[in-house]
């Protein structure tokens, strides 16, 4: 089968849900076609019988008649209008619905290829260009089609020697339909491109608004957005320039055909071997054949531009999702025991990560990741939620290997606040709540007093209810800290995860946090990633990675004692803080 069929078809499918609405509308097109294809019948009686043979009967029934068919051609035509409208619109719903809900399956490493505005575009531009291609190509297909095969028996019943003359220009007008429906495709194509680079510019620039400011960068990104525009306006233009000709260049060859007609038939008519009934009956079906071609024409324009958002849109649908549960997985037990790590290797894109990690964390424990930068601390946690899979190895909770059971259960019972936090650009209660959407008002107002949040959030102007902008942007880092752990307490998983939670904040800021993690971590199992050895000292165990590789295990004071790399770490950042309390020498001769 030919790929832009079998590409067709598999989006037609989408549409089988609503059949009797289809059949309906189908029903309604022939109607159409069939009243359209009687009127062009009707010229030859309403010349012959009328203005010819002066028939008074003719004369009050025909008029009649012709209303009518207008009016009931005009009721059909709304409803298969409707009905195809109706079907393309609510496909192309379900299937951006199921695009995202497809995007929200894939595992970060998915994410971590593609950028925010592409697929953005994909979901929002794609998936609208579809809908061209579901509801008025089909609507138009199916109309035309009918109406041409009605008209064409006319002329064909008429005089079917014109008719066949007619029929000469036909390959031409197909060639010229194929060559300007797979250039649209190709610029239509080229322009969904340019469109998703032009989404992911400005998803970038809105949302590094801070560094474009603080770098005085406007006039660079001024450059770079216009660069962009440009590109997609030439493309844009292109496609106006093959769209604007396929209609000229459309009637200009059925001028040619109409040209002949008229003469041969004319000459006819004036030998006296037609009739002037006859001949226009033949030349109106003719010119009301115009329309339904330059409709199909148009149509297939359509479809090309639409395979093009197709192909795009089934690349995503068809990417399996790397991390998925395996048929059957039972759910993860509540957590009792304890987390191991046996012989865990990690790599991105063949990049080794982490190798041969063996961790064994109790329940209730506090172990620390500690290491220079890159040594793969944030990774090694990262692998627990199973946000990636291991390349090597096994990770077991109480004995289950985490990629046997289901994937919700696992990462029901691990709490996740990251230096970076997420909060979204919604109320305060929102993004509280998010860590459980069935929590009452109550449980959410305990959550923020555990996390030292209360007094902040009920000093804002509508509480709760506060809209706290994009990334929380109104709120200071703290406060922002502050409602991700109000978050994590509401979730209240047996299991923890911080990685670096306060690492960005100032000092004041770090030790309200501090007061509000102390609290999340009380009774649970807490794997947590600190920069500042300060913060983890009191562990019950601190891990030391370096390169990828586990080298230290061990508390704080026999880490130190043993002297090997935490000590260095310890020492280092130690010196690095008095030398910044230590007040420098006078300059000589102040």
């Amino acid at each position: 089968m030919n790929d832009d069929l079998r590409l067709y078809l598999r989006l037609l499918s989408y549409v089988k849900p609503y059949w009797p609405r289809f059949l309906l509308a189908a029903l309604a097109m022939l109607a159409v076609s069939g009243l359209t294809a009687l009127l062009a019948f009707l010229v030859k009686p309403v010349l012959d019988d009328i203005f010819v043979a002066k028939n008074l009967d003719m004369l009050y029934k025909l008029p009649f008649l012709i209303v009518l068919i207008y009016f009931v051609q005009g009721t059909c035509s709304f409803l298969h209008y409707y009905q195809m409208n109706y079907i393309g619109q609510t496909t192309v719903t379900r299937l951006r619905d199921e695009l995202f809900s497809h995007l929200q399956r894939q595992s970060l490493a998915f994410f971590d290829h593609q950028a925010t505005g592409v697929l953005m575009s994909r979901i929002l531009y794609d998936v609208l260009q579809l809908q061209e291609s579901v509801s008025r190509v089909v609507t138009s297909f199916l109309k035309d089609s009918f109406t041409i095969l009605g008209l064409i028996t006319v002329i064909f019943y008429r005089e079917w020697r014109l008719a066949l003359l007619a029929m000469v220009v036909v390959p031409l007008a197909a060639m010229a339909v194929v060559y300007f429906g797979r250039r649209l495709r190709r610029l239509s194509l080229q322009s969904q491109q340019a469109i998703a680079r032009l989404n992911a510019l400005l998803q970038e620039n809105f949302t590094g608004q801070r560094i474009v400011k603080a770098f005085a960068q406007e006039d660079f990104e001024n450059a770079r957005f216009h660069q962009a525009n440009c590109h997609y306006l030439r493309l844009r233009l292109k496609q106006t320039i093959a769209r604007g000709l396929s209609s000229p260049v459309m009637e200009f060859l059925g001028a040619l055909g109409m040209a002949a007609i008229i003469l041969y038939g004319g000459y006819n008519v004036i030998q006296g071997n037609s009739t002037p009934g006859t001949f226009f009956s033949f030349l109106a079906a003719l010119l009301m054949l115009y329309a339904p071609i330059k409709g199909l024409s148009q149509g297939h324009n359509a479809i090309q531009e639409g395979l093009a958002a197709a192909q795009r849109v089934f690349h995503l649908l068809d990417l399996p999702p790397a991390i998925v549960d395996p048929p059957g997985a039972p759910p993860l037990p509540p957590f009792q025991h304890d987390i191991r790590y046996h012989n865990v290797s990690f790599a991105y894109d063949d990049r080794p990560v982490l190798t041969n990690i063996d961790l064994h964390v109790r329940r209730g424990e506090m172990l620390a990741l500690v290491g220079p930068s890159g040594a793969g601390k944030t990774t090694l946690l990262t692998l627990l939620p199973r946000f990636y899979n291991v390349t090597q190895g096994i990770i077991l909770i109480d004995g289950w290997d985490i990629r046997e059971v289901n994937l919700k259960s696992l990462r029901q019972q691990i709490g996740v606040v990251t230096q970076q936090t997420i909060l979204f650009n919604d109320t305060v209660r929102f993004n509280v709540a998010y860590g459980r959407l069935t929590a009452s008002e109550e449980e959410i107002l305990a959550a923020l007093k555990a996390a030292y949040a209360y007094d902040f959030v009920m000093a804002l102007p509508q509480g709760l209810d506060t809209l706290i902008g994009e990334q929380g942007v109104r709120l200071s880092g703290g406060e922002r800290q502050r409602l991700a752990i109000a978050r994590a307490l509401l979730k209240d998983p047996p299991i923890l995860i911080l990685d670096e939670a306060t690492s960005s904040l100032d000092s004041e800021a770090e030790r309200e946090v501090q007061q509000a993690l102390d609290h999340l971590i009380m009774g649970r199992t807490t794997l947590v990633i600190a920069h500042r050895l300060s913060t983890v000292r009191h562990a019950d165990r601190i891990a030391v990675l370096e390169g990828g590789r586990l080298v230290e295990m061990g508390t704080h004071s026999q880490l130190l004692a043993q002297g090997g790399s935490y000590k260095k770490l310890y020492d280092l950042q130690f010196a690095q803080a008095d030398a910044q309390t230590t007040p420098k020498p006078p300059k000589p001769g102040s």
